[in-house]
């Protein structure tokens, strides 16, 4: 939380280089950390944050942000919306809406700006004339981020519109081919071109988006298609680990990270694929094995890459390296908190949803540590936790 100059009385923007979006993010990560170590020490401060960024139509539209803000950055604070309201995070301010009523204005927001002009659909990735360079460029983020949210609100409202939302962005995502016939996500593609000069590069990040909104289109909808479009999207993902034949299962960010080209944003990404396919697991159960085979493995490598610094834990960023490389950040440090904490993902309450939604006002004070180590069986467990709570503090 180094990083982060917030408080539980004041929100404060990442200094820079980091942008509005990485803020979102990393709220995302801190809600994490709360859900699954079950440490609540810093859900006022995340609360706090969440609540201060609505904006006046309370749908994360910032006038502040106007000059940055795209598609894809509205969607990273969607994500995190809603993960607060599937879990029945705290939300302090009675005159604010509920989470989940925030999810869906800024659903509303986002869908709004489904584009028909060129590519017969898709968002534009960015929203506002001060960014001309993104509105020609239809970019899976930000189709990714729609999807995403149209199936997870589907499954916590059981609004119909969600689901048919979540298969139209999907459709059109297949379709004009920014999921190719291998399910690799590309990156995006020009509307002056009627979408058809794909661009082949391809981010972690976008993969881990469309894993976890197919995994939670099975889980709602109960249909295999969406069970098999889950297993494929893995199986393609599988290209941002094992670089090298001596760094089996570590995950990279293979568009930048060996040859040394990735810019700050990209220096976050990996942490958003371990976010997602993490708790794409504990929807679609049958892809447990993989994860656990591909994250286990590379938990223990940032493990290992979290040990610079003058404190011993700050984390760097490439983990097939053996230890600490010397490049640092918050993106390292979140990419390394998701990986190691998601350890406890399946041992963790799954997302509500329905009736079990609801609005809670006082948070949870962080239970007392237990005096002995728990039997073997959760040693595992307990370790995630322990390495978990020196990765976030960031």
């Amino acid at each position: 939380m180094s990083y982060y100059h917030g408080d539980a009385e004041k929100f404060v923007d990442l200094e820079k280089p980091y942008y509005w979006w990485q803020c979102g993010a990393f709220m995302g990560s801190m809600l994490d950390y709360s859900h699954y170590t079950g440490d609540t020490s810093y859900d006022p401060t995340i609360a706090k944050a969440l609540l201060a960024q609505m904006g006046p139509n309370k749908d994360f539209m910032l006038p502040t942000h106007f000059g940055q803000e795209g598609n894809d950055d509205q969607a990273m604070w969607g994500f995190s919306i809603m993960a607060a309201a599937e879990r029945n995070f705290p939300q302090p301010n009675p005159t604010a809406p509920s989470y989940l009523d925030l999810s869906v204005n800024l659903w509303n927001s986002l869908a709004s700006r489904w584009n028909t002009t060129a590519c017969n659909g898709g968002l534009l990735w960015q929203i506002f004339a001060s960014n001309p360079n993104g509105l020609d460029y239809k970019n899976s983020v930000s189709n990714g981020g729609l999807f995403q949210i149209s199936a997870r609100l589907a499954r916590a409202t059981g609004n119909e519109t969600y689901s048919q939302w979540a298969e139209k962005v999907w459709d059109w995502s297949k379709g004009v081919g920014l999921i190719d016939d291998d399910y690799n996500v590309q990156d995006g593609a020009s509307s002056s071109h009627n979408c058809t000069d794909i661009n082949p590069l391809s981010f972690s990040y976008t993969s881990g988006i469309y894993i976890y909104g197919a995994a939670v289109m099975a889980n709602h909808t109960g249909d295999p298609k969406w069970v098999d479009r889950t297993e494929r999207l893995l199986e393609a993902s599988k290209s941002f680990f094992s670089p090298y034949d001596n760094a089996t299962n570590i995950m990279y960010e293979h568009a930048c990270e060996h040859v040394d080209t990735c810019n700050t944003d990209m220096r976050s990404f990996k942490g958003y694929l371990s976010r997602f396919i993490y708790a794409a697991s504990v929807l679609v159960p049958s892809i447990l094995p993989t994860v656990n085979e591909l994250l286990g493995t590379s938990a223990a490598a940032a493990a290992k890459a979290c040990t610079g610094g003058a404190d011993g834990t700050t984390c760097g960023q490439k983990w097939y390296v053996g230890g600490f490389d010397g490049k640092t950040g918050l993106g390292e440090e979140m990419c390394a908190l998701e990986t190691i904490q998601g350890l406890l993902a399946t041992q963790a309450t799954p997302p509500l949803r329905g009736d079990a939604i609801k609005v809670v006002r006082e948070f949870k004070a962080t239970p007392a540590a237990p005096a002995a180590p728990a039997a073997s069986s959760s040693s595992a467990a307990n370790s995630s936790k322990r390495r978990a709570r020196r990765a976030r503090n960031v």
